[in-house]
């Protein structure tokens, strides 16, 4: 049976309720900052879902749909800002934390990375809040045992269209990282710069523990070359990609991404670490959650976890 037949097997079988078809046993947390090749069950790639993305942002549910569609973890939001002194934070109740952990457990998942999404909407630059806002952020992925937190630099910290809020970005930038080093952890900023740019951009910060979080969507939208990007970004400075477009089509009918190149390119920089699945849903049918992130998570299964 070809990979194309297996992967609409699987889709067929998630429409009618069928189990995951993918039920190794899993780690529950991911235990390193370090890109450190390590073989797991799943290999030295693993493949996640945003919870916001398939619809239980901070919502226990994200585990056992994660694990119907066949990923190996999730990515846990830190929950809407707004205006907002900090995030809306269901997690910094103990109690609540300790009844996530369990229930990745419960269903074999891990916990990718922790998310602060609010900041797609929002400044990191001008926000008067924002040392309180990555303090909670720390404070709850050392109580989840997670070492990598996601930071977009949205709409209004956005570095091509906004180059004069750079300075104000990279003071911020520079004291979160002092609160990673603290907390052993890091923190992946997206950036809508180029690879080369974002390396003079992190090195402007001068931290270890302020690292890339890579968006394929990104470099597509700019006309880049995905696996030229993450050569030039290089293994140390790549904390986790979000791998996935704009919606549109699966990742498998984008010919936009070469994903078995990518994947070449990061074999060779000797890269490991998470795939997360933001987007990249079949317009013609976009709310279908099992449809779109089993699919999407299946290819790149089938891509970056099948056998050599």
């Amino acid at each position: 049976m070809s990979i194309r037949t297996n992967r609409r097997e699987f889709c067929r079988r998630l429409a009618i309720g069928g189990a995951a078809l993918f039920t190794a046993p899993r780690p529950l947390w991911s235990a390193s900052i370090a890109n450190d090749r390590s073989h797991t069950a799943a290999g030295p790639y693993k493949i996640a879902v945003c919870d916001w993305m398939i619809l239980k942002r901070q919502k226990l549910g994200a585990f056992s749909l994660a694990s119907e569609i066949g990923a190996d973890g999730v990515q846990l939001d830190m929950g809407g800002l707004g205006q907002r002194e900090t995030f809306d934070n269901k997690l910094a109740d103990p109690a609540v934390a300790r009844q996530f952990m369990e229930e990745a457990g419960k269903n074999q998942m891990e916990i990718s990375s922790i998310a602060m999404s609010g900041f797609y909407a929002q400044s990191l630059a001008e926000r008067p809040t924002v040392g309180r806002m990555i303090d909670d952020c720390m404070e709850t992925m050392r109580q989840m045992k997670v070492k990598v937190a996601y930071l977009p630099l949205g709409v209004h910290a956005d570095l091509v269209k906004r180059p004069a809020i750079r300075p104000a970005v990279v003071e911020r930038l520079k004291e979160a990282g002092k609160k990673a080093e603290k907390g052993g952890c890091c923190i992946a900023v997206e950036t809508s710069l180029s690879a080369s740019e974002e390396l003079a951009f992190l090195e402007e910060i001068g931290s270890p523990h302020i690292k890339i979080s890579f968006n394929f969507a990104n470099a597509v939208k700019n006309d880049r070359d995905i696996a030229t990007e993450l050569s030039t970004l290089g293994r140390e400075h790549l904390a986790q990609i979000h791998a996935s477009d704009t919606d549109g089509v699966w990742l498998e009918n984008n010919p936009k991404i070469d994903m078995p190149r990518i994947k070449e390119t990061l074999d060779a920089m000797d890269w490991s670490g998470w795939l997360i699945v933001e987007r990249s849903r079949d317009v013609e049918d976009v709310h279908n959650v099992r449809k779109n992130y089993g699919a999407n998570v299946a290819y790149l299964k089938s891509v970056f976890q099948s056998e050599r």
